[in-house]
């Protein structure tokens, strides 16, 4: 059974006075916590053997999740203290033992995509790097106009508010188990783990994906987001 890590443990900062008392994960969208979201699409990917990490009010993750069966899957829990955290890459360390036989995902417990999990996981078995991250494409219009110079001062080309293609980190990794050879305690991936892979000469893959991707880290993403869910959960009740 192919194995995923969920980073439940944030704090969720950002999207205050939401999560004083819900952690950002449980925020509901409709009638259901986007964690629940996120699962329904491991589980659709035929990722059913799952490791929560939690600490922030984890209670409440553990509580309604339980050890899965009432989703069709399977989940573990790796607690830290909530005041002490241990940032995304460190709080998986709890878990190196039952992730030391062959690969696995890890995603977040708080961004909503439609990527097809699999897809990525298959990806990844066929690159020759021990991670692979998922890259959302996106575009960022320009608010002028840009003119492109030809030989000298002449402008060859001219082209009005064009759109800046940029690809964004989407918080989905395959890895390999080798790669907790390179996490510590308190690493974050983005900031600690991947640049010392690059650092060690090590490759690491892209799996560039179109899908619908948020990461629910703005109060008016939120807002916005819960309200369509709800008029579609009603609209669907009738």
């Amino acid at each position: 059974m192919s194995k995923a890590v969920v980073l439940c443990g944030g704090v969720g900062s950002r999207l205050r006075p939401y999560t004083y008392s819900i952690p950002k994960p449980m925020l509901p969208l409709g009638k259901r916590p986007i964690l629940e979201f996120v699962v329904n699409n491991l589980k659709a990917g035929g990722f059913k053997d799952l490791i929560f990490t939690v600490g922030y009010r984890k209670e409440q993750i553990m509580g309604y999740f339980g050890d899965g069966s009432k989703f069709g899957v399977k989940i573990k829990y790796c607690a830290e203290d909530p005041e002490k955290p241990l940032n995304t890459a460190g709080s998986m360390l709890q878990a190196k033992k039952d992730l030391s036989s062959d690969t696995f995902l890890v995603v977040m417990g708080d961004h909503l995509s439609t990527v097809d999990l699999r897809a990525l996981y298959e990806y990844h078995k066929k690159t020759p790097g021990m991670a692979t991250l998922a890259l959302k494409r996106t575009g960022v219009p320009l608010e002028y106009g840009v003119a492109h110079l030809g030989e000298g001062p002449r402008i060859a080309r001219f082209e009005e508010k064009p759109i800046v293609e940029n690809l964004v980190n989407a918080g989905m990794y395959a890895f390999e188990p080798k790669i907790f050879d390179y996490i510590r305690e308190y690493d974050d991936f983005a900031k600690d783990v991947f640049p010392r892979l690059l650092a060690k000469k090590e490759v690491i893959d892209a799996y560039v994906f179109d899908d619908y991707w948020l990461d629910i880290g703005r109060i008016s993403d939120y807002e916005q987001l819960n309200q369509t869910i709800s008029t579609i959960d009603l609209v669907m009740r009738k």
